[in-house]
């Protein structure tokens, strides 16, 4: 599963973006980390390794409903032409 798990001080939350067993505590040991969420900034700043969710989604991994919300509002990067 691909869902947050929530680090940072009391009252000032910030998330990680992680691949970790369904059954697994909400920051228990992650597989691995795909991103960072920080909803405290203006606006909200996301970053996300596209290609490696794209990889676990691939093999199976489920989305939780809110990193699919943040994926559908996260505008897609272009690749830099080289």
């Amino acid at each position: 599963m691909i869902r947050l798990a929530r680090v940072g001080a009391r009252k000032q939350p910030h998330y990680r973006v992680v691949v970790i067993e369904k059954d697994r505590a909400r920051n228990g040991r992650s597989i691995e980390v795909v991103g960072t969420y920080n909803p405290r900034t203006n606006p909200a700043s996301l970053e996300l390794k596209r290609d490696r969710i794209a990889y676990w989604t691939g093999n199976g991994a489920q989305l939780s409903d809110r990193v699919s919300k943040l994926l559908a509002s996260a505008p897609v990067e272009a690749a830099p032409a080289a």
